[in-house]
């Protein structure tokens, strides 16, 4: 229950952790897509503005062209005709217009006439004025009219001035809150490129925008301003980085929290290993204790001492148990060390042929206690090598014991020991005929804590830990084990030594 407990709530907090994830990723996400539409606004605006200007620009010089024009012709025409009696000039370049008369000599009128040409002058002055405007009027309509049907008849490059239209759209991209580095090009309706900026760089520009040029013109007359930024993302994504410590931190305290999860589950697991252990290690005893206990109850036999053979080898048996059982002891003490890589190395010269012997005469009365033989082969020539005497036999000891453990019911237990030379090398094999191992179990057979499932059999005691120290035992020799097996058939183990040169 309390594991259930410990996973649920590192679920929870896991699940919370990518929540917060996932928010924050999605701020970020939410923040980045509003900045690149104001930013899209800022430019499209930007790019309108100056367009607009460069066409009111075009139509100022075309009115200070035809307002200069129309002024000679009417200072031209005022210099022809002297037949009015006043003149006005009209209000021009903020100029007051000047009023003058023209003496004529006429014949002596009366009193009462000259009353009478006072309104008539006045009507004539308000007359002039109008005419004046209507004339005006009438200019500017014609202005307008020939800048609509006849300033689209220059080529796209006289109707634009570039570096003009390069420090309006600095201006107007600064006043839309844009600082960064841009570059821009104009080119006619049909694609034909008739102006590039000079440090014009091409990165950035699948993300560009455009702008028409002259949009009230005929399509054939439009030009198409074109202009990107290639450091964009890094200024969109700028407004963001107030994000990334709090994004970074989120995934270290995330990272942190599962890895602490995992230690507390593996530090469980090998507390409970370690109970199993201390638990299972009692069987571990029982084997060579029950070896002594049958040897003493045979020695009680009278037949036995009578016969010195086999007193003799009950003695030896004895003898080679309680080494065993020390061994044992030994092995528990050896544990942490293992645990921990500081296990140390006792090697002096063996005779590996020696030694497999004597672990087979001892495992000898197991082995057929349980109506089981031992096959010994030992046909290696030159079995010498430097090795911890402790644990090769220990190593020996566990991989016979695995055969009497992994035994079939149903077939006596048949183990072959076998030992043979090959170059400089020392080979060390124990094959059984018992129920053998999956393919898919031998890829992690090797491997701390790890038993191979049993099926229904319940007899078959162990902590996981005797062919993982095996094989590290070997490696520690500089040596090799590689392991054969078929369901249904036994296994093999293969132990390779080097030979002392």
């Amino acid at each position: 229950m309390k594991k259930r407990t410990i996973l649920l709530l590192g679920l929870i907090m896991v699940g919370s952790f990518l929540c917060l994830l996932s928010l924050q990723v999605g701020y970020i996400e939410e923040i980045v897509k509003m900045r690149r539409t104001q930013f899209d606004e800022s430019v499209k605006r930007s790019l309108y503005n100056a367009a607009h200007k460069l066409e009111l620009d075009e139509t100022r010089r075309y009115l200070e062209k035809e307002a200069m024009q129309s002024e000679l012709l009417r200072q031209r025409s005022q210099s022809e005709v002297v037949t009015h009696h006043y003149d006005f000039k009209s209000m021009k370049d903020g100029r007051i217009s000047t009023f003058e008369m023209h003496t004529i000599v006429m014949p002596r009128r009366s009193q009462q006439a000259e009353s009478k040409d006072i309104p008539e002058a006045s009507r004539s002055l308000r007359e002039v004025i109008r005419n004046r405007y209507i004339h005006q009027r009438t200019l500017m309509d014609e202005v307008i009219y020939n800048i609509l049907y006849t300033a689209s008849d220059k080529p796209l490059e006289e109707r634009v001035n570039f570096a003009a239209l390069d420090r309006d759209l600095q201006a107007e991209l600064l006043h839309n809150g844009i600082d960064i580095p841009y570059h821009f090009t104009v080119s006619t309706s049909d694609g034909r490129e008739v102006y590039r900026c000079t440090d014009y760089v091409s990165k950035g520009e699948q993300r560009g925008y455009s702008q028409i040029l002259f949009s009230n013109d005929p399509p054939n007359k439009m030009g198409v301003l074109k202009i990107h930024f290639p450091t964009m993302n890094k200024y969109i994504y700028s407004s963001v980085r107030f994000m990334w410590p709090a994004l970074f931190f989120t995934i270290v305290l995330c990272v942190t929290f599962l890895y602490t999860i995992y230690i507390i589950f593996r530090q469980k697991k090998v507390t409970e290993l370690k109970n199993d252990f201390i638990n299972n290690m009692t069987h571990e005893f029982k084997t060579p204790l029950s070896t002594i206990s049958l040897a003493a109850q045979m020695l009680t036999d009278g037949s036995v001492a009578k016969s010195p053979q086999m007193l003799q080898h009950i003695t030896t048996v004895i003898g080679d148990e309680a080494r065993r059982l020390r061994f044992q002891v030994e092995k528990v003490l050896q544990v942490s060390l293992f645990d921990e890589q500081k296990s140390t190395l006792k090697t002096v010269e063996l005779n590996l042929n020696d030694l497999v012997s004597a672990v087979v005469n001892t495992f000898a009365l197991k082995v057929e206690k349980n109506g089981g033989t031992i096959v010994t082969q030992l046909d290696a020539d030159e079995p010498h090598v430097l090795a911890d005497e402790m644990h090769i036999t220990n190593v020996v000891f566990n991989l016979m014991d695995n055969a009497v453990k992994y035994r079939r019911d149903e077939e006596p237990l048949r183990l072959t020991v076998c030992s043979w030379n090959e170059r400089d090398r020392y080979y060390l094999s124990i094959e059984d005929n018992g129920i053998g191992i999956k393919k898919d179990n031998l890829k992690r057979l090797f491997e701390r804590f790890y038993r191979v499932h049993t099926g229904n059999r319940h007899d078959v005691k162990g902590f996981g830990l005797g062919l993982a120290y095996v094989k590290k035992v070997v490696e520690d020799h500089r040596g090799t084990i590689r392991v054969e097996s078929e369901p249904g058939v036994g296994t093999k183990f293969v132990i390779v030594l080097p030979l002392i040169k």
